[in-house]
């Protein structure tokens, strides 16, 4: 049952390979072979040897990584030997199994070829001959190497002659038996798709003087790389004739937001304008503003700077848990009296510097002009 389902699977597994093929050849294979096989020391230490049963059998499939190294999965079976051992029992045993390995391939001349192998085999041996009404049997990992010669009837279809010497074939329930083994056979092998076709040369033909193509929009690129036919005379384009744009920072003005002398604290009357600002901010959730706080030139100048830091900080803390604005998209800054709007120590200079101004910066696209 086990060495069925191993051919199944293996078989099926091909499938895909098959329905891959494509123009040119591809890297993969399958194929099968058959030979005899030579279990060696399985006599050793016996009172009688029978008939071998070795003809022996494989089916693979493989990937080639270039024309010169793949790598083989197959499944084998290397046919039984017979022979009575020193506790007079009667021994038939088989090795079968699935085989991994490295292949190596050198071309000669006239679709001549060498080839060389070595992997791991994943044995089962089994004993056809039931001892006390079961067959022992015994599995484990084994080495192999060898070398063979193969001929290329086409592209596709290859025939191998191969050598293949088995290492450490042991079963501790058959009466410790340890066996090695030589196998020589014939594999045929197909290699899915098509070899690719010398180019043909093309025809020569008279060049065509195409006209000159021309430039509908009137914007400096040609209609047959113009990616944007229908751009405004006036806008900048780029080099497939569509518009620049660039980002433009808005500053939003806030109006009669100002402050009493020496106060930090947002007056009622300011909260309307506060309010036009906040309606911005939610309208373009993309936006961000910046909070300015500014004093008057009374007093000390390090004083002032403070005090137009709390103005700043003031609104921004409105904005925030008044209006709903995240922080993450309000910051405050204070600049004293560095940036008056009004020059002079006036009282009405006085009162129009003690402000605060809103920069909102947004992501807004504008076309940039001729």
């Amino acid at each position: 049952m086990m060495k069925n389902t191993l051919k199944v699977v293996l078989l099926t597994s091909m499938l895909p390979f098959a329905a891959s093929a494509a123009e040119g050849l591809t890297p993969w294979y399958v194929g099968g072979g058959l030979g005899i096989n030579d279990y060696e020391q399985n006599c050793d230490n016996a009172l009688t040897c029978g008939d071998d049963d070795p003809y022996a059998w494989d089916v693979f499939g493989g990937y080639l990584f270039n024309e010169y190294i793949g790598i083989e999965l197959g499944y084998r079976d290397l046919g039984n030997a017979d022979w009575t051992g020193n506790d007079s029992r009667k021994y038939d045993v088989g090795a079968s199994g699935v085989s991994v390995g490295i292949v190596g391939f050198y071309p000669l001349a006239n679709k001549w070829s060498l080839s060389s192998e070595v992997g791991t085999y994943s044995y089962l041996l089994e004993n056809d001959q039931k001892f006390n009404g079961v067959n022992l049997s015994d599995s484990g990992v084994a080495l192999f190497m060898g070398a063979g010669v193969g001929y290329n009837f086409t592209d596709n279809l290859k025939l191998q002659a191969k050598y293949r010497r088995y290492e450490n074939m042991d079963a501790d329930v058959l009466n410790n038996l340890k066996m090695e083994s030589n196998y020589w056979g014939l594999a045929l092998s197909y290699r899915f798709g098509t070899a690719s076709q010398a180019p043909v040369a093309a025809p020569v033909v008279a060049p065509v003087v195409a006209a000159a193509p021309g430039d509908d929009d009137k914007d400096g690129v040609t209609n047959n790389i113009d990616k944007c036919p229908d751009t405004p005379m006036t806008h900048k384009v780029d080099a497939t004739g569509c518009t620049v744009y660039e980002n433009v920072t808005t500053k939003y003005d806030l109006g009669g937001i100002l402050f009493a002398n020496d106060s930090a604290e947002i007056r009622a009357g300011s909260y309307a304008d506060l309010e036009k600002l906040a309606d911005h901010l939610t309208k373009y959730p993309q936006h961000t503003v910046s909070i300015e706080g500014h004093a008057s030139n009374v007093g000390k100048p390090a004083y002032n700077m403070k005090l137009s830091e709390r103005r700043a900080v003031a609104v921004a803390n409105a904005l925030n848990n008044k209006y709903g604005i995240k922080t993450t998209r309000i910051s405050s800054i204070g600049y004293g009296v560095t940036k008056p709007v009004m020059q002079g120590n006036s009282e009405e200079a006085n009162r129009v510097n003690r402000r605060i101004e809103a920069i909102v910066t947004g992501t807004e696209k504008r076309p940039v002009m001729r």
